[in-house]
């Protein structure tokens, strides 16, 4: 989804484009007070929210759901399967895996057992080159914490747009003795913020934040340590939430389940329903507002 009103992106064809797989992970570390979130921005070329500041992520590989979950430790594949609401095994336990790999790839932290005492330049190079992800773990001797993320929602990209993931967020804690760096490829910037400082950027127009990115960041403000995050995202298995695009009187807005305009009743994420178009931005909005 971009953050500015869909312009180019936006798909004409009578049948929606399939969403692509896709995993996203929220890095968070504590902080006093409170905690931040690292996050990056994508290239200016990017195909796909060009320049906004999102969290590291990316699409599901086939290779995630292969050799590669040999190498997986602290989840089987029915219980990455109960926390994500899948029914496929192997389909769940490739999306934690594309989650550490996308955070290995543009974060420069691999969240593995054994990965701490191990140096992470050359094999975070070799896979940005494109070098299989399985081998480099093999090779590392490090085994891939699924332990370490727990789903905390899903955004599926609207209908109209031509370019469509399903995305799975998922938090994770940064460990202490990685230092979280953008990779300079896909993604130009990156730095650790707090969510109330990444709104108040966002605010001044400093930084551009899509909206699943935006309910996200205003969804962490109102926590106060990693460990409540943490326990609010077992609380409940993430439903899929794609926006609907509707016309309003004046404008348009990307409307949420639970909203009078959208197909779905019935509540799926919490905060405002809505986000209108503002001045060419995407903002939260309840419908009364």
């Amino acid at each position: 989804m971009a953050a500015r009103a869909p312009r180019g992106g936006v798909s004409e064809e009578a049948t929606p484009v399939e969403p692509r797989d896709a995993a996203t992970v929220l890095l968070l570390r504590d902080e006093a007070p409170g905690l931040s979130v690292f996050m990056v921005k994508r290239h200016a070329k990017s195909g796909f929210m060009a320049g906004a500041y999102v969290f590291p992520g990316g699409t599901l590989d086939d290779a995630d759901r292969a050799d590669v979950l040999a190498h997986v430790t602290g989840r089987t594949g029915a219980e990455a399967a109960a926390l994500l609401g899948e029914d496929d095994e192997a389909h769940a336990l490739g999306l934690f895996v594309a989650a550490l790999r996308e955070t290995f790839e543009e974060a420069g932290v691999l969240l593995a057992r054994g990965a701490d005492e191990t140096e992470l330049g050359d094999a975070r190079d070799r896979l940005n080159r494109g070098e299989p992800f399985a081998p480099i773990v093999d090779e590392l001797d490090v085994s891939l914490r699924a332990d370490a993320l727990v789903p905390w929602s899903r955004w599926v990209t609207p209908t109209v747009e031509r370019r469509r993931y399903d995305a799975r967020f998922f938090v994770a804690r940064a460990p202490s003795a990685q230092e979280a760096a953008h990779d300079r490829i896909e993604v130009t910037e990156g730095e650790w913020l707090r969510p109330t400082e990444a709104l108040d950027k966002w605010a001044r127009g400093e930084i551009g934040l899509p909206p699943p990115t935006l309910r996200t960041v205003e969804q962490l403000a109102g926590f106060d340590s990693v460990d409540a995050v943490f326990a609010r995202a077992l609380e409940e298995v993430p439903r899929p939430v794609q926006p609907e695009l509707v016309q309003l009187e004046d404008t348009v807005a990307l409307v949420l389940p639970g909203d009078p305009e959208h197909s779905i009743a019935e509540r799926r994420i919490d905060g405002p329903t809505r986000f209108v178009l503002v001045e060419g931005v995407f903002r939260s909005a309840d419908p009364e507002s």
